[in-house]
């Protein structure tokens, strides 16, 4: 009696975890070196990207270069114009501005929305902000930008709006705020203590109060930042005469 070989499927090797880790560290490695050349004027305004240039340099696919431009662009610093290619903005701070902007705006909405709930137990903020003022004692940046978004998304949770926190997540706030401290290199100490002002309102449960300081928090970075955009345009100035 005549059998049917048995044919044997070898199943689909998934792809390690560590590509998939490595990939984006890369993309991340890369943004963060051509965040650091706008910085320093190596790229400056209305400089064009060429995505074929930039994979040769780094020894990459061109897939890792698109992600590093892709979040630029979400941060602020680069425009894409279609069927032209990736542009640093002019200026690039207005990009970042922008973000503290309508951070400002969604925060402020969260902050009315949770402080109601939030003011029976801030010790879950008020932790966030000891962390922060920790690891600035250590000169920790990552750990400071750690709690410092893990302290806004407790408040963006407590609102209840699945939507704000789906549209507040899309801004990449680590990036953003790693990215301004970059840019700005504040005292971390003083990152720290500005939010200890939120906690208070809340617990006080002022929800006008805690609106307000919600918004300034975010306005005095916006303030920062422009003072920095000025001082560039001045030192542009300076150079150009």
């Amino acid at each position: 009696m005549a059998t049917n070989p048995i044919k044997l499927v070898r199943p689909a090797v998934p792809e390690p975890a560590t590509s998939a880790m490595n990939r984006a560290c890369m993309h991340k490695r890369i943004r963060d070196v051509l965040v650091t050349r706008i910085l320093d004027g190596t790229y400056p305004p209305e400089f064009r990207f060429k995505e074929l240039t930039l994979a040769r340099e780094f020894d990459v696919s061109q897939g890792p270069v698109r992600e590093a431009l892709r979040e630029l662009e979400m941060l602020g610093f680069v425009r894409s114009e279609p069927h032209r290619g990736t542009y640093v903005r002019n200026p690039w701070q207005r990009g970042m501005l922008e973000l503290y902007e309508l951070r400002g705006a969604l925060e402020e909405f969260a902050a009315r929305m949770a402080t109601a709930k939030l003011s029976e137990d801030t010790s879950a903020l008020q932790a966030e902000v000891d962390a922060m003022a920790a690891a600035a004692v250590a000169d920790d940046v990552h750990a400071t930008v750690e709690h410092s978004e893990r302290f806004h998304r407790l408040i963006i949770e407590a609102s209840g709006n699945q939507l704000l926190e789906t549209v507040w997540s899309s801004l990449s706030i680590t990036d953003h705020t790693a990215l301004t401290m970059v840019t700005l290199s504040p005292d971390l100490s003083t990152i720290a203590q500005s939010h200890q002002p939120i906690v208070d309102a809340i617990a006080s449960g002022d929800i006008e109060l805690a609106c307000r300081v919600s918004r300034e928090h975010q306005a005095w970075f916006e303030e920062l930042l422009a003072a920095t955009a000025e001082q560039g345009a001045q030192r542009t100035s300076a150079v150009s005469a």
